[in-house]
């Protein structure tokens, strides 16, 4: 049996280098950690003295110097060998809103840590408890007082908090009463965590279904210094949108991997599995969601690469960032399901890896953008829709 998906591509020398270090980290590796609620501290380790954690951090910063295709590629292939990206793919995205946006100083400070592995910038604080994705109204506020901002307000399922440096924090300095524009008015900090929790900032972890460390945070009188403001005061907004793009395309390759495992997983089965003297994989109904599954896979990939090539060229990329993260979530949880039919009662088994992939994969049916979301943004900005809320 062989293992060619993904289709071999112009990155083959990429994938297979990544393929060589995840499969230091076997299933065995991965089941611990699940089993555990644990952190893939090894395997975060591993990544970031290989270089490939500062793969979108320019070389100037001591970073790969590469585009967010070969990044997708990255998380793609972390995803494809069995493993979750989930647990590391903040650092591949966040730092890109004091790239793009932060002054030279902020660079310079920030990045070459943060490449290093000596910093890790791995959470972004925007959601909120009573707006959810409504991220205009949001209450939490940043007040100027001298030489610092003073934070009050509420964030929700604000992830890896217990295993970063830095949180980057999307605030509100004027009221929405006082701008022009509803989406003006928010302003990006960067949050140094080892000083705020427990000096106007707390952390209560969320349990949840997988293992994805994530939290609620109140903020109480939290002092940020006026340095730590990325950007213009009041134009935030528009700098998380940038890095949202960035961050739906990475998740976007980590469903796609995570398909193509789930399609590797249930054609290998199929091919083994033995049932009235045949192979499972030799009934077509069995066979043909395996073949539906690779084709939906196929043409999300499509999707993914198109919306990376845009954002490297620093072309708008919006619709096709949404675009690509609605149709990979949907090719892996359709491969999830079909990958546990396929294995009958042996799928529900923790050595198979099945459930947990199960579990992981369909985080992103909701995260970090609802499907119902994406709708809205293609009629109304692709289509030409009246805007319906």
């Amino acid at each position: 049996m062989t293992t060619q998906i993904p289709t071999p591509d112009a990155h083959q020398e990429l994938r297979e280098a990544l393929r060589d270090l995840c499969g230091r980290f076997d299933s065995a590796y991965w089941q611990k950690v699940d089993a555990e609620r644990g952190y893939p501290e090894a395997f975060v380790d591993a990544l970031t003295e290989a270089g490939w954690m500062a793969a979108l951090i320019p070389s100037e910063y001591g970073g790969s110097g590469l585009g967010l295709t070969e990044a997708s590629v990255i998380l793609e292939e972390i995803n494809f060998s069995g493993g979750n990206s989930g647990a590391l793919h903040g650092q591949m995205y966040n730092m890109n809103t004091v790239l793009r946006h932060g002054s030279d100083e902020q660079k310079r400070i920030y990045l070459p840590d943060i490449a290093g592995g000596r910093l890790r910038l791995q959470s972004m604080a925007v959601t909120e408890p009573t707006t959810g994705t409504d991220t205009t109204q949001l209450k939490t506020t940043a007040v100027k007082q001298g030489d610092r901002y003073v934070v009050d307000g509420q964030k929700v399922w604000i992830s890896r908090i217990q295993h970063s440096d830095l949180m980057i924090l999307l605030a509100r300095t004027t009221p929405l009463s006082q701008v022009r524009k509803k989406s003006d008015g928010m302003s990006v900090f960067i949050v140094d965590l080892h000083r705020a929790i427990g000096n106007g900032m707390t952390v209560r972890p969320i349990m949840n279904m997988v293992n994805h460390e994530t939290h609620e945070v109140f903020f109480d009188g939290l002092e940020i210094p006026e340095e730590n403001l990325i950007g213009v005061e009041g134009q935030g907004f528009r700098y998380i949108l940038d890095g949202l793009n960035a961050e739906r395309t990475l998740i976007a390759a980590e469903c796609i991997g995570d398909a193509y495992w789930f399609v590797n997983k249930a054609r290998a089965y199929a091919a083994e599995r033995v049932v009235f003297n045949r192979p499972i994989g030799q009934n077509q109904g069995v066979a043909f969601p395996i073949a539906d599954a690779y084709i939906e896979a196929e043409a999300a990939n499509l999707m993914r690469f198109k919306a990376c090539a845009l954002f490297d060229a620093h072309q708008p990329c919006g619709a096709e960032a949404n675009m690509a993260k609605y149709l990979a979530a949907k090719a892996s949880w359709q491969a999830a399901d079909m990958c546990l039919q396929t294995h009958g009662g042996f799928g529900f088994a923790h050595e198979y890896d099945v459930e947990r992939k199960f579990r992981e994969t369909r985080l992103y049916q909701v995260a970090p953008i609802s499907t119902n979301l994406i709708y809205a943004y293609v009629a109304e900005h692709v289509l030409g829709l009246p805007r319906s809320f």
